[in-house]
């Protein structure tokens, strides 16, 4: 049916890699590759499914927003260079929006008579880099130590189990080394208070 010479038209029906879902008490979040335009609206699928309320986009652009606001998504920008650590103020964008969604005052939005339906462990978070292996997956990492308590090989170590060949031994390192910067609920991070 296709004579090879056009390899693009056949991108449009597919996603590269599954989506990832990443899941704790408190936590959602979907890892993915990067869509591009042609496959955006396979993604917004995936997202629908999952209950997604946010894409956080940490690489370059290969697509359109507007798509995703129609969607009733909303898109964030936190692109920051591969191979390097994220920087301090993606870091804190990053927590207070994971912060505002999971705990914020609109995250108990079960609590009203008039919202039926959405429960607040339905919402979902997606992030994703070009390959959802390195700068997506440290972001979610970054999450789970922050509000899960979970210390840096415990966290990775969810992912890659989910997700094959997430976080590099670089990414690792600097995980180990990540001090958490939320004093939410008892102690800090993981194994912070061994003395």
């Amino acid at each position: 049916s296709h004579h090879g010479h056009n390899n693009n038209s056949t991108i449009a029906t597919t996603i590269s890699s599954k989506p990832t879902l990443i899941t704790t008490p408190h936590l959602r979040f979907l890892i993915m590759d990067a869509p591009r335009q042609a496959n955006l609206h396979l993604y917004i699928k995936e997202c629908r499914r999952n209950f997604v309320t946010d894409i956080v986009r940490v690489c370059e652009p290969t697509y359109l927003g507007s798509e995703l606001t129609s969607a009733g998504i909303e898109l964030h920008e936190m692109a920051y260079e591969d191979g390097h650590s994220p920087p301090d103020p993606i870091i804190d964008k990053w927590l207070t929006l994971v912060e505002e969604r999971f705990f914020g005052p609109t995250a108990d939005s079960n609590n009203t008579s008039n919202n039926t339906n959405s429960k607040k462990e339905d919402k979902t978070i997606a992030v994703h880099c070009v390959a959802g292996l390195g700068r997506a997956p440290v972001l979610v990492a970054i999450a789970l130590m922050e509000f899960e308590k979970m210390d840096a090989v415990e966290a990775v170590m969810m992912i890659r189990s989910q997700r094959r060949g997430a976080i590099n031994e670089n990414q690792l390192q600097y995980l180990e080394g990540y001090k958490c910067r939320l004093k939410r609920g008892g102690g800090g991070c993981g194994g912070c208070c061994i003395m």
